[in-house]
């Protein structure tokens, strides 16, 4: 399992022989201190679908029976079941071996490493501080982005308590540094300059949390402002105001639209529906008057509440994974083997088409919510864009459905936002700076306000039992069981809030595709590595929480993993969009309102169930798959033009070899040509004498001395009869052309030579070159012409 396991992650315990219900894989799964593993048996390699990280657990279900399938016979049934179900939209049933302990094992090990006490146990504290690199801290990010929005310079110098900002409308105060204003605020805040650091302690007892109205974004041309806040403690009657806060809220709204000096129109925007907001007064919150701040008009949206959006995603994901390609039922088919209690038919959708009307409610339902906010948003920044307004927005708390809607804004109104590192800055501001309670919301443990830590009571889970549901009819009920049922990862106060926020800006991805230089896989990569907890920065419910955990300096960076993701890949990295074009879509997008109407996220909620459908329609995905293959096409080019190239290379030193071989070998011919000549001549001289040449060449090649051997036999009277005289032979040595100098000095013959003068030889003027030999230091034996003796036999009569 080392091949598998991340840095510092280490198995607690495992299970052999596994299945994987969903798509029948067998293998190993483990549990490890950062999430749950499976292993292929016979694949060895990972299966995305049976591993997920343990803070993205949301429930376990060990009690599971499996209704039979047609496909199944009772003998292979599995018989010991565990259910796991993610925040991502993944329901993944295990099944174990039958009469063996791995299964308890496993369960007991998700139980306690799921819900971890405190909130060092986490993965994200494994790691050694070390090696943590940090660039800038949070605080000096926010600090760099209220410059970037003030349009001016941030000094070189780190020391924040040293920097000062303002201009003629708003100031930058540090009046929550040590967090007394507010602890769930950022130490720095942008408010308007005519109001003083006494009005901001006074306005902050009137709002919820101490939560008072401050500035998220502004916009130096116009003057116009997006604030934000929580809701007004005015009481049930409504009778209750605070002068601070009267005087806050105007001010955000003091300077004028144009030089004639009529006032700008501030919008008070409520995003709950109004009965919520009336039902809060008897809590003592509720909502603003507009007769009790000038220029003022409150609105109130209508989005529903944490609780309705967790239980809405509840429903959507249960149909989603009953009537998907892929289900946790264990049928390779949900369309055509899943079916109700009272209706097991074949037809399509669970046995009766009133499936599909459960379907669009169960889709329009959440989409309803999702196209709300959409709404909500546009219009905020339709009137800061179009009408120069300033808007106020709140909820309750001013941290969930606030944070939805200031962040979507910002993003519509400012083309930054909509790049990689604006992206970051707008995250960092709005949700992580302002509060937003990301261990609520995924229920795990935060600091307590003595600095300890603090898990809140788990109850029991609002979503029901999973085999209640209409779309886990596949799924018996629950029967008795040693352990809980049903383990609950969140609380009550669990909620997709962040989910919904990425939703809202996968549909503006859809309507202004070169608009955003991130892709879809971005805010899906980006969503789990937040519900993975594997990273400090989302971590905690506030600024000063995490600085009391110390999550930003003892964990790893979430923004730096994603930056090196996309490093690995260049610019054809799956995170960019390839569409982008910044010049096309450098102001604000302000779409109409019949556009607004959002269509399900198939990236994200259909990537378990339907793999290949989740990726079918989207423009990016085919570009990139198209890009994968040009990709790989190039590299298959490059490896064969690099081989291309070594063969021309080895062809050329073969060719040049070739070359050698062709002129040595003509060397070696002219030279044969030469000594056959040669050899002729001698031939020619010596049989002019009456001799018979015979020719024999050494074969010792280090012995370059070509030797002629030539044989003289005596010639046989008239009669046929032979001579006494035996045959005699004579050796002529010749030495190669290379071997003699060309000089004339160097050419000598033997003291015997006849033609030899006092003057020395003088080859090739001497009477010997009448031999015509070509070799230069012809070597001849005269002495043993001189001793031959020839008789009168030798020569016929006359």
């Amino acid at each position: 399992m080392d091949d598998f396991l991340l840095e510092d992650e280490e198995v607690i315990a495992q299970g052999h022989g596994v299945i994987l219900l969903n798509n029948r894989e067998a293998g190993t799964l483990s549990v490890t201190n950062f999430r749950l593993l499976f292993v292929s048996q016979a694949k060895k390699c990972v299966i995305d679908l049976g591993t997920i990280p343990l803070t993205t657990i949301e429930k376990l279900n060990d009690d599971v029976k499996l209704q039979p399938l047609p496909h199944l016979s009772d003998k292979s049934r599995p018989r010991e079941l565990l259910q796991v179900i993610g925040k991502d939209m993944r329901i993944i049933v295990f099944a174990f071996v039958p009469k063996t302990k791995q299964k308890n094992e496993v369960f007991d090990a998700l139980r306690r490493y799921t819900k971890p006490a405190n909130l060092w146990d986490l993965y994200a504290f494994s790691c050694d501080p070390s090696t943590i690199k940090n660039d800038f801290e949070p605080k000096w990010r926010l600090l760099r982005e209220y410059f970037r929005l003030f349009r001016k310079s941030l000094p070189q110098s780190r020391g924040a308590g040293e920097v000062s900002l303002s201009n003629d409308w708003w100031r930058l105060t540090r009046v929550n540094s040590s967090y007394s204003l507010c602890s769930t605020y950022p130490s720095e805040l942008i408010v308007p300059r005519s109001i003083s650091d006494e009005d901001l302690f006074q306005a902050s007892t009137f709002r919820s949390g101490k939560r008072l109205p401050v500035i998220s974004w502004c916009d130096p041309g116009s003057g116009a402002v997006l604030a934000r806040s929580s809701q007004p403690m005015v009481g049930l009657m409504m009778n209750f105001r605070n002068n601070a806060d009267e005087k806050l809220v105007c001010a955000l709204s003091s300077r004028t639209t144009d030089d004639k000096g009529s006032p700008r129109k501030l919008y008070i925007i409520d995003a709950r529906p109004r009965a919520n907001a009336l039902a809060n007064g008897a809590k003592g919150g509720g909502s603003e008057s507009s007769s009790n701040y000038a220029r003022s008009e409150v609105l109130f949206l209508g989005i529903q509440n944490i609780h309705t959006m967790r239980d809405s995603l509840s429903r959507l994901r249960d149909y989603v994974d009953a009537h998907g390609s892929i289900s946790s039922n264990g049928s390779p088919s949900a369309v055509s083997v899943v079916g109700d209690r009272r209706n097991r038919g074949s037809t399509w959708g669970g046995g009766n088409l009133n499936s599909m009307t459960s379907f669009s409610s169960t889709l329009g339902e959440w989409l309803n919510h999702i196209q709300n906010i959409l709404v909500g948003a546009s219009w905020i920044a339709a009137q800061i864009a179009e009408e120069a307004a300033s808007v106020l927005v709140h909820c309750s708390d001013g941290w969930d459905r606030t944070t939805q809607l200031v962040a979507l804004a910002c993003l519509l109104l400012d083309p930054y936002y909509r790049t990689f590192s604006g992206f970051q800055a707008l995250v960092e501001k709005d949700w992580l700076a302002f509060g937003h309670p990301f261990a609520e919301r995924m229920g795990v443990p935060t600091v307590a306000e003595n600095g300890g830590s603090q898990y809140e009571l788990l109850r029991q889970p609002s979503l029901g039992n999973l085999s209640s549901s209409p779309g886990r009819n596949v799924l018996g009920a629950s029967g008795p069981s040693s352990h809980a049922s049903v383990q609950s990862q969140t609380s009550n106060n669990s909620s997709p809030i962040l989910l919904q926020w990425l939703d809202c800006i996968s549909q503006l991805l859809r309507l202004y595709p070169s608009a955003f230089q991130f892709s879809s896989k971005f805010l899906v990569d980006f969503l789990d590595s937040v519900l993975s907890c594997r990273f400090g920065n989302f971590l905690c419910n506030s600024e000063r929480e995490r600085e009391q955990s110390g999550a930003t300096s003892s964990c790893r960076c979430m923004w730096s993993y994603l930056a090196d993701l996309r490093a690995s890949g260049g610019i054809f990295h799956e995170h960019y969009n390839p569409f982008y074009d910044p010049v096309k879509h450098n102001g604000a997008l302000l779409p109409p309102a019949a556009a607004l109407a959002p269509t399900l996220w198939p990236q994200f909620y259909l990537r378990w169930t339907c793999p290949i459908e989740s990726q079918g329609g989207d423009l990016e995905s085919q570009w990139h798959a198209m890009n994968k293959k040009y990709a790989e096409a190039m590299k298959a080019k490059d490896i064969a033009e690099w081989r291309a190239k070594d063969i021309k290379m080895k062809m050329e030193s073969v060719k040049q070899d070739l070359q050698r071989e062709r002129r040595a070998s003509s060397t070696a011919l002219a030279t044969a040509q030469s000594a056959q000549r040669e050899n002729a001549a001698i031939k020619k001289a010596i049989e002019s004498i009456g001799c018979t040449i015979k020719f024999s060449t050494s074969e010792n090649q280090e012995d370059r001395t070509e030797v002629l051997s030539c044989s003289l036999r005596r010639g046989t009277d008239a009669r046929g009869q032979e001579d006494e005289n035996g045959d005699f032979s004579v050796s002529i040595s010749a030495i190669e052309d290379g071997l003699v100098s060309e000089a004339p000095g160097d050419h000598f013959c033997e003291s015997l030579c006849p033609f030899r003068t006092r003057e020395g030889c003088r080859w090739p003027d001497a009477p010997c070159a009448q031999l015509g030999s070509q070799f230069v230091g012809l070597k001849a034996n005269f002495d043993a012409f001189d001793r031959l003796s020839i008789q009168d036999c030798y020569f016929g009569p006359e």
